[in-house]
Parts: C-alpha cells; sequence; structure tokens
C-alpha cells in the first residue's frame, strides 16, 4: 500500500535499476532519462523510461469492495491497484550500434532482477520530488514483465508522439502498484458481552438427544462393527452365512401354492386320524415284539 506518488516512484527507481547495471557490458557514458522520447534524437548515447499508460489491475481490482457500510461510514480504506506500461527507448551512434547494445543491457536487467529491488526504492525516494512516498513500506513489490506488441500496435503507440520519430525500444508492464484512499476507517464495535456456555446434553437450557437430528448413515458407519464383537468372528459369520437369492414376483407364486397344498393334505390327515378308533395298549405292544 502506498500513497499517490507511487507511480512517479517507480518510474524513478526503473531509471536508476537500469543505469545501476549498465556496466561493465556498456563502457561508455550514458544518460537514463525518466521522459518520453524526444522530438530531435539526442547525439550523446541516451535511454529513455516513458510511463506512456496506466490500466486497472484486473485480478485485484474489486479486493476492497464493499468500503462503506449502508449508511455511507467508510468501513475499509479503499486501494486503487494498477498496472503501469514502459515505452524504453535507446538513442546513440547508429555506425557503432549503440541504440541496440543499450536495448540488450536494458532486457538482460529486467530479465535478471524482473522485481524493483528496495535498495534502489529507497534511493530513489531521496529526491526531492519524491521526499513524501511511502512506496518502500509496501508489501506488494513491483515485478516488471517484457510485452509482446506487433507491428500495428508498435504503430499505433508511436503514432501517439506527435512528430516523434520512431527508435529501437522494448515495452514493459510493472504490476502490482497500490494506491491507498486517504480516508480514516470508522473503528469497529468492541464485544458489549462475550458469552460462552458449554452444557451437557439434559442440563437446564441444553438441548436435548432427541431434538438433535440425526445425521443419516454414510458408507463408513454402515459398515462400522458393532461394539464388542471381534473382526474375525464378523468376517467368520458372514462368510457362513449365505446369500439368499432375490425371488421375484414369479418365483414366490409356485410356493404359494406348494404351502396351501400341504396345509390342506395335513389338515385331511389330522380330521382322518381322530375318526379312527384308538388301538389296544396290549396288541400294540405285541406288535411291537414282533
Amino acid at each position: 500500500m502506498s500513497n499517490a506518488l507511487a507511480l512517479a516512484h517507480v518510474t524513478q527507481a526503473l531509471a536508476l535499476l537500469i543505469e545501476a547495471n549498465l556496466p561493465p557490458d556498456i563502457d561508455i557514458a550514458v544518460k537514463v532519462e525518466p521522459r518520453k522520447p524526444p522530438v530531435d534524437p539526442p547525439a550523446e548515447p541516451t535511454i529513455t523510461v516513458f510511463l506512456y499508460q496506466v490500466t486497472p489491475n484486473t485480478s485485484q481490482r474489486n479486493n476492497d469492495l464493499p468500503t462503506r457500510a449502508a449508511d455511507g461510514t467508510l468501513v475499509r480504506r479503499p486501494a486503487a491497484a494498477l498496472d503501469l506500461h514502459y515505452l524504453i527507448s535507446a538513442y546513440g551512434e547508429e555506425a557503432e550500434l549503440v541504440g541496440q547494445r543499450l536495448i540488450g543491457s536494458v532486457v538482460r536487467t529486467l530479465h535478471e532482477i524482473p522485481v524493483l529491488p528496495e535498495d534502489l526504492i529507497e534511493l530513489a525516494g531521496q529526491r526531492p520530488h519524491l521526499a513524501g512516498s511511502d512506496l518502500a513500506g509496501a508489501v506488494q513489490r513491483v515485478r516488471f514483465t517484457p510485452t509482446v506488441m506487433d507491428i500495428d500496435e508498435t504503430s499505433k503507440l508511436w503514432g501517439m508522439l506527435h512528430q516523434t520519430p520512431y527508435t529501437l525500444s522494448v515495452v514493459y508492464q510493472a504490476a502490482l502498484v497500490l494506491i491507498d484512499g486517504r480516508g480514516t476507517p470508522a473503528p469497529a464495535k468492541p464485544v458489549e458481552r462475550p458469552q460462552v456456555r458449554v452444557l451437557p446434553f439434559g442440563a437446564p437450557g441444553a438441548p436435548s438427544p432427541d431434538t438433535v437430528a440425526e445425521e443419516p448413515a454414510g458408507p463408513s458407519q454402515e459398515a462400522a462393527e458393532p461394539a464388542g464383537v471381534p473382526t474375525k468372528a464378523v468376517a467368520r459369520a458372514e462368510a457362513k452365512t449365505p446369500a439368499k437369492p432375490a425371488r421375484g414376483r414369479k418365483s414366490a407364486q409356485p410356493a404359494r401354492t406348494a404351502r396351501k397344498t400341504a396345509a390342506k393334505s395335513a389338515k385331511s390327515s389330522a380330521e382322518s386320524a381322530q375318526a379312527r378308533p384308538p388301538a389296544e395298549t396290549t396288541g400294540g405292544e405285541e406288535h411291537t415284539e414282533n
């Protein structure tokens, strides 16, 4: 989080980063200026760092919503999430390919050090025009990534720079820069009466076990073994119990008919047994002995 000076602070720190990493590849004096490309190309070796566009960061733009309560009270300090787009151009003697050498040094530096170092942020903050900036205390660090632009997009970009001749350049995006609002959020209301109670079932004021809704038994609960029964005994009982075949409606009808027939025959046998005279005991015993 930082204030409104963050944009200028990042531009100045980027210029210092490029300037500090020119040697030893570049052994000539080079001016690194945070300004737009000049209309008249300079004769001495020069690198310009131009912030040509500022856009909202798409991933962080709505993270601080809502910032106010229903009555308009500020409950959270708003923060604008921004991406900065830079055009870095190089000038120098064409016969010695100075511009190409400078652009090569810029690309190497930003590829090797993509995150803005904290020491350069503090060094850039020592400028008089950046005395009130607090970018050094921001938690989110600024990262530079190259932007791919085709011929049509490059032509439109340089067309915005009226009467400025084209020169070799690269485009980079800096993300993420957060700019805080100046309002002070209202303090949150304190807890008026903390009260935490832990009651067992059946105590006055506690819910009874009957009122607690029973949760549906899951697969793990259905497969749970009864308490006190060993695992091997349960497995042996399940192995001995044969699986009952499913009986359909058609197979159940003959079985029902057979049971009715057996019941009728048993009833008739009982009636005939009652109608017969009782056999003599002596004869029965003699017959048994014979």
